[in-house]
């Protein structure tokens, strides 16, 4: 009679993501601007000596990956938490943990934090010492900017780095790589098309997790020919369970070039259409959202500022409300900056003053603009308080390099043809 052993291997049901999970730099896929080939995160890595540091991006970008990289290849101890259901108690106990395998045995302990903008500053202040001290290395996981919605304090103390959505030859790397791995589906000799590889690519949006999770399902429900199991691109559409596409990835962006045109045009009609015809193909209205976003900056502006508040209190509509409702404040939204006056000014005015402040090697702020003015007089004299002369004085604010130099220049057209240009605007009166 044949033993049954009452420990399973709980590795091989793991999902596919998790089973196929990169253990080295070297099968890392994707963030090219982060991991440089001979870089000095990809040297300081090896060498244990990256310190603290926070992780943002969307999801399914190889955040939690890289902290697994980073801890095991310094032979460091690695403890996970998620912000969500943990608490300082929990936190305090891995620092204690940490504290005594550094003393004891010489071993660093790394703290992988989830969700890591959702702890508050008493919580957040938990960790702190632990930081500083060395402790622990403490590695922040989010999918929020850590600017704006975690503490400064931690911030501070963390080198942060931006995990951008994986590139489309990345996603059908680690897919392939998924496909022939030992520790994925080589078992199950499968054949995927080449085009529903190019539709999984694409339409997981940069997701490498969304990508294979699909891969996964599709690899269990595939037809079974000749020895194989072929996956199909009508196959991969009905695993993600979206709409068949009737526009490949040329067309999507032909598609949304013409909204974007259609609404500088004032043609409210056909970005109407396009927008509900990106929709109907399975495109996820934030994408159109942030398009429309963009172009009431871009191409409406100063001419009818009001655009940009309607098209992002639509896209908040939007998200608290879902389909189908919610695609009405889209509409409203488009006819709106459709329908408005348009202006380009604040695009000019970005560009120009973009340029200027990448390539200009100097800056010599006006002495009367510093926070501690020096005692050399560059003729700026003191600092004048606009309040005490009423609202408005002359003085100098662009930089000496710059004296003169004009940005911003209104258009004659709708609130623009109407915005009086005092005298804070010209350059030539004091």
């Amino acid at each position: 009679m044949e033993e049954i052993s009452l420990f399973q291997d709980t590795k091989k049901f793991a999902p596919l993501a998790d089973r196929v999970r990169p253990t080295s730099l070297d099968e890392f896929v994707g963030q090219t601007h982060i991991i440089k080939k001979g870089g000095i995160v990809e040297t300081a890595i090896k060498n244990g000596t990256l310190g603290s540091c926070i992780f943002y991006g969307p999801p399914g970008t190889g955040k939690t990956t890289l902290a697994n990289i980073i801890a095991s290849s310094s032979g460091a101890i690695f403890k996970k938490l998620n912000a969500i259901n943990s608490g300082v108690s929990d936190a305090k106990e891995i620092i204690s943990e940490a504290k005594k395998n550094l003393q004891l045995y010489g071993k660093r302990t790394y703290l992988l934090l989830d969700e890591c903008h959702r702890w508050n500053k008493a919580q957040s202040d938990s960790v702190l010492e632990a930081i500083e001290n060395g402790s622990i290395i403490f590695i922040g996981s989010t999918t929020e900017n850590p600017y704006t919605s975690m503490t400064r304090a931690i911030v501070s103390r963390c080198r942060v780095f931006e995990f951008k959505p994986l590139e489309k030859n990345d996603i059908k790397l680690a897919v392939l790589n998924a496909i022939k791995s030992p520790k994925g589906l080589l078992d199950y000799n499968i054949d995927i098309k080449p085009d529903a590889l190019d539709y999984l690519a694409f339409a997981t949006g940069g997701d490498v997790r969304k990508a294979l999770n699909t891969l996964e399902i599709a690899s269990t429900t595939g037809k079974f020919e000749n020895g194989k199991i072929v996956i199909d691109k009508a196959l991969i559409q009905e695993c993600l369970d979206e709409k068949a596409m009737s526009i490949d990835e040329s067309q999507y962006y032909d598609m949304l070039s013409a909204f974007c045109k259609s609404i500088r045009g004032s043609d409210a009609d056909s970005a109407l259409f396009y927008a509900f015809r990106m929709i109907e193909c399975g495109v996820d209205p934030l994408i159109i959202f942030r398009r429309l976003i963009a172009h009431c900056s871009e191409d409406i502006g100063m001419a009818n500022s009001n655009a940009l508040v309607v098209a992002v209190s639509a896209m908040t509509a939007y998200q608290n409300m879902g389909k189908p409702e919610g695609l009405i404040p889209l509409t409203h939204a488009i006819i709106y900056a459709c329908e408005s006056d348009k202006s380009n000014s604040v695009i000019i005015a970005k560009e120009m003053a973009e340029s200027d402040a990448k390539n200009l090697k100097t800056v010599t702020i006006p002495n009367a603009l510093k926070n501690h003015p020096s005692t050399n007089d560059d003729g700026t004299g003191e600092y004048k308080y606009p309040h005490n002369f009423g609202g408005y004085v002359y003085q100098q604010y662009m930089p000496k390099e710059l004296e003169g130099k004009v940005y911003y220049t209104p258009k004659n057209n709708g609130y623009e043809k109407d915005l009086v240009r005092k005298k804070v605007f010209d350059k030539s009166k004091k």
